[in-house]
């Protein structure tokens, strides 16, 4: 993975903004596009969603933090690849077992974004979170080309023209990268992203930084000091 592509606070802070004002979808767009920033999930993941698997505080709760289920993926793999002559195929998780599923935290700025994503589009429990054009699964080349587009509005054409933010999977490389570098202990990543960890850690292991002081200390701590006054 290359770290430049990597997105930082104030840019990701911009490009959802940006998004988020779109006249056309821009608070769904916003909404999804923070679903992957906040949780490092696939965005094949994200569109195959229910409200069913937003499982939010009541807001008067004073903690304010939320579960979300993953359990299926709805991959673009074009109609002429399956049965039914969809543009999407249900499967199940990325390297894991059929019918198995993935519980992540929903962290509160998250839990308000989805709790007004949920109110104002009227979402029942059995609909899909992020909804498509008449109630049809969100099709990839509109989520790719919003994304696109803020880029282009968001970035200096220096930036534009480099890696960052890139791709929409980016922001899931974002988030999985500051977990690590905050300290999240690596099997508990990979078991919110839904990778192994020897996975996790071959992909992401450049990117981790921010640590080389605690790690310089350990050394320090366990090594054997030795004595040279008399030389």
């Amino acid at each position: 993975m290359d770290k430049r592509s990597l997105i930082n606070p104030t840019h990701a802070a911009g490009l959802l903004g940006w998004i988020r004002h779109r006249p056309r979808g821009g608070r769904r767009l916003h909404a999804f596009f923070a679903m992957i920033y906040y949780t490092g999930a696939r965005p094949e993941e994200v569109v195959a969603m229910h409200v069913l698997d937003v499982r939010l505080p009541d807001l008067d709760d004073e903690d304010q933090w939320g579960e979300l289920l993953f359990h299926t993926a709805q991959p673009e793999v074009g109609k002429r690849w399956t049965d039914t002559g969809a543009v999407h195929e249900e499967r199940g998780l990325k390297g894991r077992a059929k019918d198995d599923t993935r519980v992540v935290q929903c962290r509160p700025a998250l839990t308000k974004i989805l709790r007004h994503q949920i109110e104002a589009e009227k979402l029942m429990p059995g609909d899909l979170l992020f909804p498509g054009e008449k109630e049809a699964m969100l099709s990839g080349s509109v989520f790719r080309r919003a994304w696109r587009s803020a880029r282009t509005e968001v970035l200096t054409a220096d930036e534009f023209a480099s890696p960052l933010g890139k791709r929409v999977y980016d922001l899931r490389h974002t988030c999985l990268t500051t977990w690590l570098n905050n300290g999240v202990p690596p099997a508990q990543v990979a078991e919110w992203a839904g990778n192994s960890v020897p996975v996790l850690l071959a992909t992401y292991a450049r990117c981790i930084s921010g640590q080389l002081k605690d790690h310089q200390q350990r050394i320090e701590a366990g090594g054997v000091l030795l004595d040279l006054e008399g030389e």
